[in-house]
């Protein structure tokens, strides 16, 4: 169980590429990439739904999918050594470094864009993996998502630099194991990152 932590275990993951983006391959990406998820929930050994509610599990709950949340973000290195503390659903603490500033534009209530920003973390233990941590709330967080906030994980294949535009899919964005088992230590999206709006892509929630 990842040392019974939580994130990552079953992460979809986002990454940088130059590939032109084509909107009908995206959709089918996006659903073989969530089958793949399903089955894996529904018979892994590994996975956080508890054996004996996975022969009644039915799959994940999703938002319909919404090309208007894969945003393009601007990427602002942060090189400072500061951490970070987030407070995790077991009451623990888990130290991070801000490693990036990600800035992009998504659509308000009104469906007009709005500018935010959001952090992109790793942990101090660990070592630069070309894969960034990012955790959120927004306005569906505790209604129609995890109270627990949600995650995203970022990759890139070489050295992120400053001003660089990538690829935010929030559509990837996805609960915590901590959603389906409490064998799980979750962090908790620092206050940083806690949007003021609401992102209603990606994975649902209902307990």
């Amino acid at each position: 169980m990842r040392g019974a932590t939580d994130p990552g275990a079953y992460a979809i993951e986002s990454r940088a590429t130059g590939v032109e983006f084509d909107t009908e391959t995206w959709r089918t990406e996006l659903q073989s990439s969530r089958d793949r998820k399903d089955e894996q929930f529904g018979s892994s050994r590994q996975s956080p739904i508890p054996p004996d509610e996975r022969e009644a599990f039915d799959g994940l709950l999703y938002f319909e999918p919404d090309p208007a949340y894969r945003v393009e973000a601007t990427v602002e290195r942060v090189d400072d050594e500061e951490t970070v503390t987030m407070e995790t659903s077991t009451a623990g603490e888990q130290l991070y470094r801000r490693a990036a500033r990600l800035q992009f534009e998504v659509p308000d209530a009104d469906g007009e864009p709005t500018e935010a920003t959001l952090v992109a973390y790793q942990r101090v233990d660990e070592a630069d993996s070309g894969s960034l941590f990012v955790p959120f709330r927004d306005k569906t967080t505790g209604q129609q998502t995890y109270p627990g906030g949600r995650y995203m994980e970022l990759h890139y294949d070489d050295e992120l630099a400053d001003g660089a535009e990538i690829p935010l899919d929030f559509n990837l964005a996805y609960s915590s194991s901590c959603a389906y088992s409490e064998a799980y230590e979750c962090p908790l999206p620092p206050r940083e990152n806690w949007l003021e709006v609401a992102i209603p892509v990606g994975e649902r929630y209902e307990r």
